[in-house]
């Protein structure tokens, strides 16, 4: 069994790595459906299907850089990849500083500095690679100065009024607050229609 310290670099380092999770994540959500609904042979063959198709991505080259004549320009897998680092990465400082939200009266300046000082803290625990490497993920997505950044900042926002969308179906509750801390902050546009779908499906 890997440390949880090798877990991490290994998703870290390997592009194989942005398939392989994502059919494992499948494969265990497969798993629990009975037999009536999916045979053992069926699950098997359409995974690998599924391997085999989305393992593409991996030299399927980006459109927009192609046009612009970039030379060798990324994957998808490669910006695959590159999001899920800083999903991994974006909100490790608050296992130190805690979930600050706009009611606890903290400065942007100050949340920023708290949790920069909190990931230094925690990459001082990493070997010398690895903390680097987290550093400076987290600097990307603090200064949002890449298009995954911003992207993985959208999901972000958006998978804050999709949890709030659970709990006022769930409990009966109203969260609007939530949604109105995200209204016209949202950009990229596949994500501002589910955004926007989601919002509509509250009034019905």
């Amino acid at each position: 069994m890997f440390s949880l310290l090798g877990k991490y670099r290994l998703i870290l380092r390997s592009h194989v790595y942005v398939t392989s999770y994502t059919a494992l994540f499948l494969l265990r959500e497969m798993s629990t459906m009975t037999s009536d609904t999916m045979t053992s042979n069926r699950m098997t063959s359409d995974m690998i299907k599924f391997l085999t198709m989305v393992g593409k991505l991996k030299s399927t080259k980006r459109s927009g850089w192609v046009m612009r004549g970039v030379n060798d320009p990324e994957s998808v897998s490669d910006h695959m990849y590159s999001c899920i680092k800083l999903c991994l990465i974006h909100d490790m400082a608050e296992c130190i500083v805690g979930d600050i939200t706009p009611y606890d009266n903290v400065s942007k300046e100050e949340k920023q500095r708290r949790e920069k000082k909190a990931m230094q803290e925690l990459s001082s625990l990493l070997p010398d690679e690895a903390a680097t490497e987290v550093m400076e993920l987290f600097e990307e997505y603090e200064s949002q100065s890449t298009e995954e950044a911003r992207y993985v900042k959208d999901l972000d926002r958006f998978e804050m009024i999709l949890q709030a969308h659970h709990y006022e179906e769930g409990e009966g509750l109203c969260l609007q607050e939530f949604y109105d801390s995200v209204d016209g902050k949202i950009k990229n546009q596949e994500i501002i229609s589910l955004a926007t779908t989601l919002v509509e499906s509250r009034r019905k």
